[in-house]
């Protein structure tokens, strides 16, 4: 989601902890499955949390947005049928940005993003939303205190934007317990028949006054690969450019990229993940110049920031 009032993050503060590792980090082809070797996880069990995001309306620096409700009904992920082997979403195909709230697709929509507390739209290639990096003001009061950023004066950090808490990913202890709760999330996601998972604030890291670091969000991610590989779900990383050169390492399959064409962004998303790119811009301006460049590439939309549902004052999709 787009952070108002934010300044873009480009990788700040990152260049000597990746500069080794993007230089040698693999670019995935373009193949319509991809296998993972990840293994076994505990059995599914419906989300008994709260929704995953309440209202919406970001801008700048991408990375979230709002929460839906929708209806039920398997997905176009019925064909999963080999263990371990998850599919991914067709290359360059419309798709709608739902996470503000679920309604019928447009007409010629193939993929779409909703909430995990909605519903797959059927027939669709549905993505799964999940706030991985950071706890909802609806929800901060559920998490356990010391999961919860603090500073050295034992604040907790919040995205201001957002009134978030920051999660507490320091540890491979308290990844670890973190990570068992979004995977109870990603398991629900897997129940209702969705076909990949979107886990925002991948670049939560940037907003955390240098207490959390990017080797602490690519290992945290990384887990989060492994168990939704291990539910044959596919896994987006959502926005974050500066490690997606990372892609191989943290398991990841295919970019959300929102603004990355306001950003001069979308041409390193494209190569890190050999076009498998779904773009998100908020003006007709980002529009045009994303379709100028990789109209015949990438999947993209425009929609409003606030990502309403249509009949909304603010609703605005569009496509060209």
């Amino acid at each position: 989601m787009p952070v108002k009032g934010v300044s873009r993050v480009g990788g700040l503060g990152t260049a000597a902890v990746l500069s080794g590792a993007v230089a040698t980090a693999a670019v995935l082809t373009s193949c319509g499955t991809t296998n993972s070797s990840a293994p076994e996880q505990p059995s599914r069990a419906a989300p008994s949390e709260s929704p995953s995001r309440a209202a919406p309306s970001r801008s700048s620096t991408p990375s979230k947005s709002p929460r839906p409700s929708k209806h039920p009904t398997p997905s176009a992920s019925a064909s999963r049928s080999t263990p371990g082997t998850v599919h991914l979403p067709p290359l360059h195909a419309d798709f709608d940005y739902q996470i503000g709230g679920a309604y019928p697709p447009p007409a010629g929509a193939r993929i779409v993003s909703r909430d995990r507390t909605a519903s797959p739209a059927p027939g669709l290639y549905n993505i799964c939303y999940v706030n991985a990096f950071q706890a909802q003001p609806d929800e901060r009061a559920s998490w356990p205190a010391d999961l919860l950023l603090r500073d050295a004066d034992g604040e907790v950090v919040v995205d201001e934007d957002w009134g978030e808490a920051l999660l507490d990913i320091r540890t491979a202890a308290k990844r670890a317990r973190v990570a068992a709760r979004v995977n109870r999330w990603i398991d629900g996601c897997a129940a209702k028949g969705f076909d990949a998972v979107e886990p925002d604030n991948y670049d939560s890291y940037t907003r955390s006054d240098d207490l959390l670091t990017a080797n602490d969000a690519t290992a945290f991610i990384a887990l989060l690969s492994r168990h939704t590989h291990a539910r044959r779900l596919a896994i987006a990383q959502k926005n974050t450019v500066e490690l997606a050169g990372l892609r191989k390492r943290t398991g990841l399959d295919f970019a959300i990229a929102e603004e990355c064409a306001e950003y001069d962004e979308c041409g390193e998303y494209a190569q890190a993940f050999a076009d498998r790119v779904i773009v998100i811009e908020y003006s007709d301006s980002g529009l045009r110049k994303a379709r100028s460049g990789f109209a015949g590439r990438l999947s993209i939309v425009r929609r409003d920031v606030d990502v309403s549902t249509p009949g909304s004052a603010d609703y605005v999709r569009k496509v060209r």
